[in-house]
């Protein structure tokens, strides 16, 4: 991992996000993606390098719930009848460290260009005409490397759905 700096500059709008789809409150989405970062901080020995966005965003859960529960509105599951099934999936998704370690590992398997055009599409979210140039290939090229990287990838872990 990259410092500090380039974590943060790379993921607060990512975590900033999902906070405020849970919160539904600009302020407090911006007081906890703070939170959440200084945690990250303190927290930077115990990461184990693998999907960066996934753990800050389950800090950046654990964040809200405890805030949740000082003020004294979360009781339990019943809490998450308010959010979307997207929401309830997304939240799922960051929490279920299983599937992002089958994941991690298919990806570390797959061959080259696949590997790095997957990497740059999920986790840099880059368009595949800035992948296409960045291999000297067409957007077109870009976007069928990608697409054939995950169907390996859902090929290998079999059962998770990318998307």
């Amino acid at each position: 991992m990259d410092s500090f700096e380039e974590l943060y500059l790379l993921y607060f709008d990512d975590v900033y996000r999902f906070l405020l789809k849970l919160s539904g409150d600009k302020d407090l989405a911006e007081e906890l993606t703070a939170e959440t970062f200084f945690k990250a901080l303190r927290g930077m020995g115990a990461f184990r390098g693998q999907g960066v966005r996934v753990w800050l965003c389950q800090i950046a859960k654990n964040c809200f719930y405890s805030h949740c529960r000082k003020q004294k509105r979360l009781t339990g599951p019943e809490a998450l009848d308010g959010l979307s099934l997207s929401d309830e999936e997304m939240l799922e998704r960051v929490a279920d460290a299983e599937d992002i370690r089958r994941i991690t590992q298919a990806l570390e398997e797959l061959p080259s260009p696949g590997r790095e055009v997957f990497r740059l599409r999920v986790f840099r979210q880059l368009s595949f005409r800035q992948i296409g140039q960045r291999f000297g290939r067409s957007d077109h090229w870009a976007c069928v490397t990608y697409h054939r990287a995950k169907e390996r990838i859902q090929d290998k872990i079999g059962g998770i759905k990318i998307e």
